[in-house]
C-alpha cells in the first residue's frame, strides 16, 4: 500500500476527510459514490497530495476548499453535461463544485462519473505527468534512455 507522510494512503485520506470542517461530509459522500459507483478503482494520493481515484490511468479526484469540495474529471471536457455542471476551461480538466450533500446525490453528478469511467474503461489514459514521473522514477527517460541522477 502506497504511502503519504510516513502513513497508508488510506489513513491519510481518512485524516484529510475528517479535517474537512463543515464540509467533511460532502467529501466522504464523493469518497463512498466513487467507491459505489466505480467498481475496481483505486484510491490513492496523487503527487500534489490530492485524494485520486484510478481506473486505467487518473479518473476523478477531489478537494475540500473552504466553501465547497472540488470533484474534478481528468478528462471532463470530453463528457457530455447536458446539467452544465462542469467548470474549467483546460485542455482536458473539468471539475464541479460541490456544496451541499443534495449536490453530491444529484443524478448528473453520478452520471458523469459513469461516463468518465466508461471512457477510461474503453480508452485508458496515457501520457499523463504522473506516468512520466512513474517512469523517470524507474530510471527511464521518455526516449526509453536510462535517466542519469547527479551524485
Amino acid at each position: 500500500m502506497p504511502t503519504v507522510e510516513g502513513r497508508e494512503a488510506r489513513v491519510w485520506i481518512d485524516e484529510y476527510v475528517n479535517k474537512a470542517g463543515k464540509l467533511s461530509g460532502v467529501a466522504k459522500m464523493v469518497r463512498a459514490l466513487v467507491k459505489k459507483a466505480v467498481a475496481g478503482c483505486e484510491e490513492y494520493v496523487n503527487p500534489w497530495k490530492i485524494p485520486t481515484f484510478d481506473l486505467n490511468g487518473p479518473l476523478c479526484f477531489y478537494m475540500v476548499t473552504k466553501e465547497h469540495v472540488i470533484f474534478g474529471f481528468i478528462r471532463g471536457a470530453m463528457l457530455r453535461d447536458p446539467g452544465k455542471l462542469l467548470e474549467g476551461t483546460g485542455k482536458y480538466l473539468r471539475h464541479v463544485k460541490l456544496r451541499s450533500p443534495a449536490d453530491v446525490r444529484r443524478s448528473e453528478v453520478r452520471a458523469l462519473l459513469e461516463q468518465a469511467a466508461e471512457l477510461n474503461r474503453k480508452e485508458p489514459v496515457t501520457g499523463t505527468k504522473v506516468q512520466m514521473k512513474q517512469s523517470r522514477a524507474a530510471g527511464t527517460r521518455k526516449n526509453g534512455r536510462r535517466a542519469t541522477t547527479p551524485d
